[in-house]
């Protein structure tokens, strides 16, 4: 691919999510979640694990652990066979009840709103703030899992593979008041078209915008010839 300035990198973004608009109207979290706390326990839940699996737990969790307080004071044991089907339940339950402690503490019972105070808390990193930030609070959070990660390197908008330092190129480049949302339009291709090892090209709809996309003449000559 020809070298590209920032203008065009920021435009050929913007088309890209426009274009991820058209095939995915109303993109939003996976997560159940009714407040804060919930959506942090059920993304500290969602590491290395699906969504739906974490859907499954949550709704008796959250019935009887309804504040910070109740997670605070949670028996540890206890709450490790709660979320054991989670994976890494032992990890989990530390930051749960970690984070619900220092929430307790030291604001107040209520979860932080600021990305400076999220990070304090135990087993929350950026990309956890962020899902926080953008879809508790409404603040702009670009999240950087393994398909933001995967997608956005697939279409040229980073070359980097620190999660960190894709979340400060896509800040670059994405309007601060669509960062929730691109976060969301990427992850939501990545589950339905752009798979990590046979990413559906012929169906993408951004896939004139992406230069890692295969020759959609040579894919259909392929399919057509199998089907003979």
């Amino acid at each position: 691919m020809i070298a590209e300035d920032f203008d065009s990198k920021k435009k050929r973004a913007l088309a890209i999510m426009n274009g991820l608009r058209k095939a995915i109207p109303d993109p939003a979290i996976e997560l159940h979640f009714k407040n804060p706390m919930q959506l942090l326990v059920s993304t500290i839940l969602s590491a290395q694990c699906t969504d739906k699996r974490v859907n499954m737990v949550t709704p008796a969790l959250f019935k009887k652990y309804e504040t910070a307080e109740d997670f605070a004071r949670a028996n540890v044991k206890t709450l490790e066979k709660e979320i054991h089907s989670t994976g890494f339940y032992r990890a989990k339950t530390r930051s749960i009840i970690g984070s619900a402690k220092e929430i307790v503490k030291r604001f107040g019972g209520n979860v932080p709103n600021r990305m400076e105070d999220l990070l304090t808390l135990p087993g929350v990193a950026r990309k956890t703030a962020n899902v926080i930030l953008g879809n508790a609070f409404d603040t702009p959070g670009l999240v950087v899992d393994t398909h933001v990660k995967r997608i956005s390197n697939r279409l040229g908008l980073t070359s980097q593979h620190d999660p960190v330092k894709i979340e400060f190129d896509l800040q670059e480049i994405i309007p601060e008041k669509d960062w929730t949302e691109f976060s969301l339009l990427l992850i939501k291709h990545g589950r339905k078209t752009c798979f990590a090892r046979k990413p559906n090209c012929s169906v993408c709809t951004v896939n004139t915008l992406c230069p890692s996309r295969e020759d959609i003449r040579t894919v259909e000559v392929g399919l057509a010839k199998a089907t003979k």
